[in-house]
């Protein structure tokens, strides 16, 4: 059977699109602390994680699908080459988000000033947003990063402990349903209750991201609205976020088969 089927394609472009979009949801504070507008950002932003939410909920079944349609010799490794490939597009999805950062940015940028004038109205600043107008004006803003937008940059502020904990939480993120899936074929008599331990780790992984992570960047976007904080330590705090985002789904390649044997191991008591 062929490895790189069109099914296996199609979830890794849908895997890109959603970590680039998870990616670019960190400019929103950002670009909220810029203008001043840090209420209207929030609401961008959890417009953008609710989309990549639901849009990683929709690839779940084409890729538990994978395993259906496995072979039955050899079904391990075949399913693990397939994982890793789509754990891969993950790490190449977060790396266009990078990319796209400085672009995104100053779209974010307008894209609150324009929500708070449309009342908060999300539809009506979609529909702005797609008129010939505003699509060529979002051109004109496409560039690439420069060296210049981190050389205020302090790294040696940067809290380790965040940037671990956000890497972390990353990779358990990424290899949730992947390795869930994969401990139904360690454990084939427990199959279902390893894949539905997925949403309990993704649901986990999120409830650890909004208790140490989401808290902290929005005190130091509240600090530089409010006068008592450096736009220069939010935009490290950002551009950290990103980067260990990064490593997180590269770590997320060696942690999943440990998590695989885990998930199966676990499910031992819970049959």
């Amino acid at each position: 059977m062929e490895l790189f089927s069109e099914k296996l394609i199609l979830i890794s472009l849908f895997i890109f699109i959603i970590h680039s979009i998870e990616t670019l949801a960190y400019a929103v504070r950002l670009s909220g602390a810029r203008v001043k507008l840090l209420a209207s950002a929030l609401s961008l932003f959890n417009l953008m994680v609710i989309v990549s939410r639901m849009a990683n909920m929709m690839q779940q079944p084409f890729t538990g699908s994978l395993i259906d349609n496995a072979p039955k010799e050899n079904a391990l490794q075949f399913v693990e080459n397939q994982f890793r490939v789509i754990i891969g597009s993950s790490t190449l999805g977060t790396i266009m988000g990078i990319l796209l950062l400085p672009t995104f940015f100053a779209i974010f940028s307008r894209a609150i000033i324009h929500l708070s004038e449309e009342r908060g109205s999300i539809p009506a600043l979609i529909k702005k947003g797609f008129t010939i107008q505003y699509i060529r004006r979002g051109f004109k803003h496409i560039h690439l990063p420069k060296l210049s937008y981190i050389k205020d940059i302090s790294f040696k502020d940067i809290p380790i402990t965040m940037f671990v904990i956000n890497m972390l939480i990353t990779a358990i993120y990424t290899i949730g349903v992947l390795s869930a899936l994969y401990a139904s074929l360690i454990a084939p008599e427990r199959a279902s209750t390893s894949i539905m331990a997925s949403g309990l780790i993704n649901g986990i992984a999120t409830i650890l991201l909004t208790i140490f992570i989401d808290p902290k960047i929005s005190i130091l976007a509240d600090d530089v609205i409010n006068q008592r904080g450096s736009y220069t330590n939010l935009k490290g705090a950002s551009i950290m976020m990103v980067i260990s985002r990064l490593f997180g789904t590269i770590l997320a390649q060696l942690l999943f088969i440990s998590g695989a044997e885990y998930i199966a191991w676990f499910t031992k008591f819970i049959v």
